[in-house]
Order: structure tokens, then C-alpha cells, then sequence
């Protein structure tokens, strides 16, 4: 009938089932779409509401206290704007928090492609230090090789 699958292990006493048939061959093979590394798929199903992530550049501070997943390959190997781009599909963000300072050193095309990405979400610019204080209760921070200046952003969800 083409409905849910049941994903439950299969019964040891239930005499019906081959030796071929197990619970894993249940379980779709492996992901097609959308973010693929287990390690922000599993820190992004534990934002709740009102928590942060960290998306941040290649030169941001290492915080010990915070879960880190560092994704960065060489300069610009992932950038910051990549990352968002695939996390907003997968989440609801209730605002942006950016430093002051990234529209003092970037381009007005870059602040505006930023805004533009993030549609309707509000995007709150605070000086960087001030940033800073709010990294220590984020749950995560996805560390990116981003050298845009200050190209950091702080997302709080939905």
C-alpha cells in the first residue's frame, strides 16, 4: 500500500522472516538531499526555540564550552552565506544577530545579498564585542574558512 514503513526491529520469535530480513534494510539507504554531515544535522535537530547557532569565519575565537563543527577546507571552502543557504530550508529562524563592523568592512552589495537571503528574517547589527557575549549560550557553532570580514552570524530560531 505504499504508507509508512514500520521501522520497529524485527520480532526474534516471529518465524515468518527470512534470514535476509533486518531492520536496516527497512531505513532509507542514505541521505539524497539537503545538508548531508551528520554532525550539523544532529546539532540542528537539537535547536529548540529561542536557541542559537553560531555560523561563523575562519578567524572567529574557539569558544571550549561549544559544541564546534569545523567545516572549513581551505580559505573561502565553505563560506558563511553557503552554510546559511543550507541550513534555512531545515530550520525556522526568528532573527539574524550580525556585528555592526561587517557593514563598515564589506561592500553595500554583500550586506544587501545577506538581507536578501534572509527574506523576512530580522537581521539586528550589534558591535562585535557585544556579538561575542551572546556565543557562549549558543548551542553550537559551525566554523566555516569564510574571510569576509566579520562574516559571523548568530541565528536564533523560531
Amino acid at each position: 500500500m505504499g504508507g509508512r514503513r514500520n521501522l520497529r526491529p524485527p520480532d526474534p520469535l516471529d518465524t515468518s522472516l527470512s534470514l535476509g530480513d533486518t531492520f536496516s534494510s527497512q531505513l532509507p539507504a542514505m541521505l539524497r538531499t539537503g545538508i548531508l554531515n551528520p554532525a550539523v544535522l544532529s546539532l540542528l535537530a537539537r535547536v529548540r526555540h529561542t536557541n542559537t547557532l553560531v555560523i561563523a569565519d575562519r578567524g572567529f575565537p574557539f569558544w571550549p564550552q561549544i559544541e564546534t563543527i569545523d567545516l572549513s577546507l581551505v580559505d573561502d571552502v565553505p563560506m558563511v552565506a553557503q552554510v546559511l543557504d543550507a541550513i534555512l530550508p531545515a530550520v525556522s529562524i526568528g532573527r539574524v544577530f550580525a556585528a555592526e563592523e561587517f557593514r563598515a568592512h564589506n561592500l553595500p552589495a554583500r550586506i544587501e545579498a545577506l538581507q536578501t537571503r534572509l527574506g523576512a528574517t530580522t537581521l539586528h547589527f550589534e558591535p562585535h564585542l557585544d556579538f561575542k557575549r551572546r556565543v557562549p549560550s549558543a548551542i553550537g557553532l559551525i566554523r566555516t574558512g569564510d574571510t569576509t570580514p566579520y562574516a559571523n552570524l548568530i541565528l536564533e530560531s523560531a
